[in-house]
C-alpha cells in the first residue's frame, strides 16, 4: 500500500447533491473530490440516490458525471429512472455517461485480476466530458471476483487513489446484509467504512405492516452533520429526506392579517379570525362537526378567491361536498371552477412520511393558499408512532414557510369523558389556535359544545358556546347559564320559555299595578281638591269671623263712650 497519495488531500469542500433534505443534514452535500459509501439492503434506494446525485450535478451545478454499473444494465437503470422526470436523454448527450461493467455470467477467471484496465478507460472518458462526479454502483459485484480479502483491499485502495488523483467526487454503492441497518467491519467489505470520507446507511423495514425507509450519515470527515436517523421516501421526483428545522434557519414571516373561519361568531371570539399562515387544530370525538367547521373555513377561503385544498382521510371528495351542502356549505361550484380541490387520502398509501410528501406535492401543484387535512390524526396510524410527532413538525414548518393557512382536524379516541386529548402526533403543542368540540348530554339530549383552548398572539373568548348546524349554515348560540350551569338544546329552550312566561306574567302584573296606582292617584287628587276647597272655605270663614268680631268690639266701645258722655259721669278725656 502506498504511504502517500498521488495528489494532496485538500480541505473538506461540499458537493451539493440536490437531494431534498440530504444537503441540510450534511451541511451542504457530499465531500467534494472525495469518496462516499452508500450502503444498504435490497430496495433501500442506493442506485436511485447515486443516480440522482449525478443527474442534479449535471443539470443544476454544471458538473458532468459518469455512472459505472456493475450489476444492472444501464438501459434498465435509465428506463426505471424515467418515472422521476429526470432529463436523462438530454443529459446523456454531453454531461452524463453510462458505462456497463457487469461481469459475464459465464466468465472463467484465470490468473490475477485488477481494475487497472477499467480505470484507464474511465480516465479517458472522464477527460472527454470533463467529469467532476462518478458513481460505482454495486461495487461488491466486481470485488467478489477477487480471490481473497487482501486482493479486495488492494483494488479498493487502488480505486481510491485513482479517484483522488483525478479529483472526482465519488459514490460507491454496496450491499449490506438483509435486515441489517448498519454496515460493520465483520462483513466482507466493512474495511471500506474506514477508508471513505463519508458513509451513508440506508435501511428499509416494515413497521405494523407499513413500509419505512430511513437514512443515517454514519461518518463525515472534516464536517459536522446530523447523526440521527432520518426517514425518507422515494417520490415522484426521487429521494426526499424528511428533516426538521435546521438550527440557524430563518424564521417564517409573520403577519397581522386575519382570515375568516367561515363562522362570524367564531371570528368574533377569536378577535377577528385566524392569522394568515397559522396552524389551526380542531379536535373532538366523532360527530362533533370537525369536518363541518373545517369545511366552513374552506368555503370562506374560496369566497375570497384563494386556491384551497381539502385532504380527507375519511371520505371521497364527492361525499365531502354532498355532506357539507346539507349544512349550508356550498363547495360544488368552487370545485367545478377548480378553485377548490378535494382529495381522498385513501388513494395515498405508505408511511406517514410518504403521505406528507404526497400531500405537499398535491398542494404545490394546486398552488394552494389554504389547506384542510381531515383528520390529520390518521397520519399517526401509518407506521411508527415514534415518528408521528416529527411528521407534524415538518407539516407545520412547511405550511408556514410556504405561507399556507393550515386547518387540521384531529380525532380523539374516547367518546365519553371530559378529558381533552390529542393524537400521537401531539400537534396541539405546535398549533397556533386550538378549538375543541365536545358533546354535552342533558335531559336525554346530546348537544355540541365549542371552546377555544388557545389562540396564540390574540385575545380570545373563554366561553363554551353551543355549535348549531342547520340548513342555513353553521352558527354559535349565545352562552346561557342557569344555576351556574351552561344549558343547551331542549333544556335551554325550556328554561328560556319558562323565563319568557315569567317575564310576561310580570309585565301583566306590572301593568295592572300601574292601572291601580293611576286610579288611586286620581281618587287622591279628587280628595285633595275637596280638602283644598274646604280649607279655603275655612280660611274665608275665619277671616269673616275675625272681621265681625273686630267690628262688634269697635261698636261696643263707641257705645260705651257715648253712654258715659250722656250720663256726665266722666269728663271727656283729652287726647
Amino acid at each position: 500500500m502506498k504511504l502517500e497519495r498521488s495528489s494532496p488531500v485538500t480541505a473538506s469542500r461540499k458537493s451539493p447533491s440536490g437531494i431534498l433534505g440530504f444537503d441540510e443534514i450534511t451541511g451542504g452535500g457530499l465531500p467534494r473530490g472525495r469518496t462516499t459509501l452508500v450502503a444498504g439492503g435490497p430496495g433501500c434506494g442506493k442506485t436511485i440516490f447515486a443516480l440522482q446525485f449525478l443527474v442534479n450535478g449535471a443539470k443544476e451545478f454544471g458538473e458532468p458525471g459518469i455512472f459505472v454499473a456493475f450489476e444492472e444494465e444501464s438501459r434498465r437503470i435509465t428506463a426505471n429512472a424515467e418515472s422521476f422526470g429526470w432529463p436523462l436523454t438530454q443529459l446523456r448527450r454531453s454531461r452524463l455517461l453510462f458505462v456497463d461493467a457487469q461481469p459475464k455470467l459465464d466468465l472463467t477467471q484465470s490468473g490475477d485480476f485488477d481494475l487497472c484496465g477499467m480505470l484507464a478507460g474511465l480516465a479517458l472518458q472522464a477527460k472527454q466530458i470533463k467529469a467532476r462526479r462518478i458513481v460505482f454502483d454495486a461495487l461488491d459485484m466486481v470485488l467478489a471476483l477477487l480471490p481473497d480479502l487482501a486482493a479486495r483491499r488492494r483494488e479498493v485502495y487502488r480505486l481510491h487513489d485513482w479517484l483522488m488523483a483525478h479529483d472526482l467526487t465519488c459514490i460507491f454503492t454496496l450491499k449490506s446484509g438483509v435486515g441489517e441497518p448498519t454496515f460493520t467491519s465483520p462483513q466482507p467489505y466493512g474495511f471500506m467504512q474506514f477508508m471513505v470520507d463519508c458513509s451513508v446507511i440506508l435501511s428499509h423495514s416494515v413497521v405494523h405492516g407499513v413500509s419505512q425507509r430511513n437514512l443515517r450519515v454514519q461518518k463525515y470527515r472534516g464536517s459536522s452533520f446530523d447523526e440521527n436517523e432520518s426517514p425518507f421516501v422515494i417520490g415522484d421526483t426521487g429521494f426526499n429526506v424528511a428533516i426538521s428545522r435546521i438550527l440557524g434557519q430563518l424564521d417564517a414571516k409573520v403577519t397581522q392579517e386575519r382570515v375568516s373561519s367561515g363562522v362570524k361568531r367564531l371570528d368574533t371570539m377569536l378577535g377577528g379570525g385566524y392569522y394568515r399562515a397559522a396552524t389551526v387544530l380542531i379536535t373532538g370525538v366523532p360527530g362533533t362537526a370537525k369536518t363541518t367547521l373545517s369545511g366552513a373555513f374552506a368555503e370562506a377561503a374560496c369566497r375570497r378567491g384563494e386556491r384551497t385544498m381539502i385532504v380527507s382521510f375519511d371520505s371521497d371528495g364527492s361525499e365531502v361536498i354532498r355532506n357539507l351542502a346539507s349544512v349550508g356549505i356550498k363547495l360544488e361550484r368552487f370545485a367545478k371552477s377548480r378553485l377548490l380541490r378535494v382529495v381522498s387520502a385513501r388513494t395515498i398509501t405508505g408511511s406517514a412520511e410518504a403521505c406528507l410528501v404526497r400531500i405537499k406535492a398535491l398542494a404545490v401543484a394546486h398552488r394552494a393558499r389554504c389547506l384542510v387535512i381531515d383528520p390529520v390524526s390518521s397520519l399517526s396510524n401509518s407506521g411508527s408512532e415514534v415518528r408521528a410527532h416529527g411528521v407534524a413538525e415538518r407539516l407545520i414548518d412547511w405550511s408556514k414557510s410556504d405561507r399556507i393557512t393550515l386547518v387540521c382536524t384531529s380525532l380523539l379516541n374516547e367518546i365519553e369523558g371530559q378529558a381533552v386529548g390529542d393524537s400521537a402526533l401531539h400537534i396541539s403543542t405546535l398549533a397556533d389556535t386550538w378549538i375543541h368540540l365536545n358533546y354535552l348530554v342533558q335531559a336525554g339530549e346530546r348537544n355540541r359544545g365549542m371552546s377555544i383552548i388557545k389562540s396564540r398572539g390574540t385575545a380570545h373568548s373563554n366561553q363554551v358556546r353551543e355549535l348549531i348546524l342547520s340548513n342555513a349554515g353553521v352558527t354559535l348560540a349565545d352562552i346561557f347559564t342557569a344555576g351556574g350551569e351552561v344549558l343547551m338544546g331542549t333544556m335551554r329552550w325550556e328554561k328560556e320559555s319558562a323565563e319568557r312566561v315569567a317575564k310576561e306574567v310580570s309585565e301583566v302584573a306590572g301593568k295592572l299595578k300601574l292601572v291601580t296606582l293611576d286610579a288611586q292617584q286620581a281618587e287622591l287628587q279628587v280628595r285633595l281638591k275637596a280638602v283644598q276647597t274646604e280649607l279655603v272655605a275655612k280660611q274665608v270663614e275665619k277671616t269673616l269671623l275675625a272681621s265681625t268680631t273686630a267690628s262688634r268690639k269697635a261698636v261696643t266701645l263707641r257705645g260705651s263712650v257715648r253712654m258715659r258722655e250722656l250720663r256726665g259721669g266722666d269728663a271727656p278725656r283729652r287726647k
